[in-house]
This record gives C-alpha cells, structure tokens and sequence, in this order.
C-alpha cells in the first residue's frame, strides 16, 4: 500500500470521525431504536452509525477498489440495494419477506458477477448450483450480523478486526488491501460512542451491509485466489458460529424463525450477568483469538488453516456449552 492509499485510509477515519461527531449534535433527531423483546438495552438510542461508517469508506473505496472480479458493479449495486431496504427499515419498518427478497436478490447478482468474471460462463449446471449457494450464503451473512448487534461494541468490534484482517491479508497485493483498511478506520470513531455504555447505534443500515461486505469480499477474495476458503470463515468465526448455532437450535424446536428473540449466546452471556461490558470482552477475546490464527496460518503455514478453523469451531461450541450450562441452571430464576 503506497502512501496515496494510506491517505486514502487516514480520510476514511477523518471522515468517519466527523460524521460522529455530527451525528452526536443531532442526535435527537436521528431515527432511534427503541427496546424490544430481542433488545439487551433499556433506553431508546440513535441508530445513525451505520451512516458515519459509509461515508468514511465509500469515497476511498471508490478511489481505490477492492479486487473483486467483475470490478464495482458486482458489489456496489447490490450494496447499494441492502442499503436502501435496510434504511428504510430503520425509519418505518419493512416486512421479513421483503427483506429476505432483498438480500437473496443481492446475493445472487454479486454471485453470478463474481462467478461469471473468474469462469467466464454462468451457463453450466455446476455454475447455476455454484451461484446459487454464494447468494445464499451472501443472504445469510447479511442477516446474522444483524442478528449479532444487539450487545454495545459488538459488531463494531468485529468489524473493525474483520476487516483489518482482509486488509492485511490483501496487503501483498499493492494497493487492494486499502479499501478494507478504510473500512475498519471508518468503524473506529463510531466504536468510541458504541462501546458500553453505548451512545449511538449501527441500526440496519450499518449491521446489514456490513455483513453483505464480509462475504461479498470474503468470497471475492477466495475466488481470486487472494486467500483460502477457510480465511473468510476463521476470521468471522464468533459471529458465523454464534448466529448459525442458534438459528439451529431454533429450527430443531420448531421455533418461529423470524419471531424476535434474546437466544443468541452472546445474549445469553449479557443476561447471566455479563452485561454488555463482560459480553464484549469475552467476544472480543474470541475474536482476537480466530483472527490472530487466521493470519498467522495465512502468512506462515496455509496448510494449517482447516485445522485450525476446526480447533476453533470446537473451543466455540465449548463456549456455547458452557453458557447452556448455566442457562438451564439459572433458568427458574430468569
């Protein structure tokens, strides 16, 4: 990355910064987020964050693209498109199906260019069930970072160790690694009034695309031959584990899918007396933890990396047992 592209980094921050800062003066008049069933928060607070770290990004992705095949119009458009649903939703609601609808429509154009730009065809069976998977994976990523932001500091923390992540795997690769470092320098003032106790919100216009991003360019990556399929996976790994963990749960007792609810871990964690401060340590360790091997197999011994996206996925499942645990025993008093 060439001192044009650190610039770029260091405006993305700026920008982020002064977008905050506005933010917090006009706070009363932003769109706020009120406590419901699936809140860990007792307040209404604005949801406007979201915004800061899209305007400290876009323009340094722009000016310097990711390395996606297919160029911007297989990420942009459909970004753009997450972006729009999930703002309205902020402001007055939309329904479960169409913001389904939204982010499989995503999905699938970001897939089909990726797919088409790196085989140069879409007109084989092998490529229709191909894209088909990446869009639904695509979809869901959208929805379990939005499911994952319901602690303070939480998915601005993964984002910002995300995303710096991608960037420094990028980095052998000249100026590719700026517009990942942009993003993660973008979430970093919005981190500041987020953390516990949290000021100001991603709300869906932040956590939605953001986690569209993470697999557009996680996949973008892979398919490029940038990084390994397990990188992706490893680094986003406390969130990706927590979110499929407990839509599994949900599904095997017959549950409503898309009824509101405060059964993810990590909010299970918050309620046997974590907090949100306790909540975000323990994550943050996690994460820590999952980037740290992802980076450290990536540079040093690639041929690690599965094993050590499988040792992961076992001390997660050993957290999450852990919690249960004391779930079921505190159960009669919560």
């Amino acid at each position: 990355m060439n001192a044009t592209g650190g610039a770029a980094v260091l405006l993305a921050f700026a920008i982020g910064m002064c977008a905050v800062a506005l933010f917090a003066r006009i706070a009363s008049r932003l769109p706020l987020d009120a406590p419901n069933d699936r809140s860990l928060h007792i307040r209404a607070v604005p949801r406007a964050g979201g915004y800061a770290i899209w305007a400290g990004f876009l323009p340094a992705a722009l000016l310097f693209p990711p390395d996606v095949p297919g160029g911007v119009v297989s990420w942009f458009p459909p970004w753009m498109l997450v972006a729009a649903v999930s703002a309205r939703d902020d402001v007055r609601g939309v329904s479960p199906g169409v913001r389904l609808l939204a982010h499989l429509a995503a999905g699938t154009w970001c897939a089909a260019w990726i797919w088409s730009a790196a085989t140069g065809s879409l007109a084989t069976p092998d490529a229709a069930i191909a894209v088909a998977s990446l869009a639904v994976l695509i979809a869901w990523a959208c929805n379990l970072y939005n499911f994952m932001d319901g602690n303070d500091g939480l998915a601005a923390t993964m984002t910002f160790a995300g995303f710096a992540a991608y960037g420094v795997a990028a980095m052998r690769i000249g100026n590719a690694a700026v517009p990942y470092f942009a993003l993660a320098a973008a979430t970093l003032p919005f981190l500041v009034v987020n953390r516990p106790r949290a000021t100001m919100f991603l709300g869906d216009v932040g956590s939605v695309p953001l986690g569209f991003l993470a697999a557009a360019f996680g996949i973008a990556g892979v398919v490029s031959g940038h990084w390994p399929a397990w990188f992706p996976l490893l680094v986003f790994l406390p969130f990706l584990a927590d979110a499929t963990a407990t839509l599994v749960r949900r599904i095997a007792r017959g549950e409503r899918v898309f009824a509101s609810h405060r059964d993810h871990y990590y909010q299970r964690l918050h309620q046997l007396g974590a907090g949100h401060t306790g909540t975000l340590s323990a994550y943050a360790l996690l994460m820590i933890a999952t980037v740290g091997a992802a980076l450290g197999c990536l540079f040093l011994r690639p041929s690690w990396g599965r094993y050590a996206l499988a040792l992961a996925c076992v001390v997660c499942f050993i957290l999450f047992a852990a919690i249960d645990y004391h779930w079921r025993r505190k159960l009669p008093a919560l």
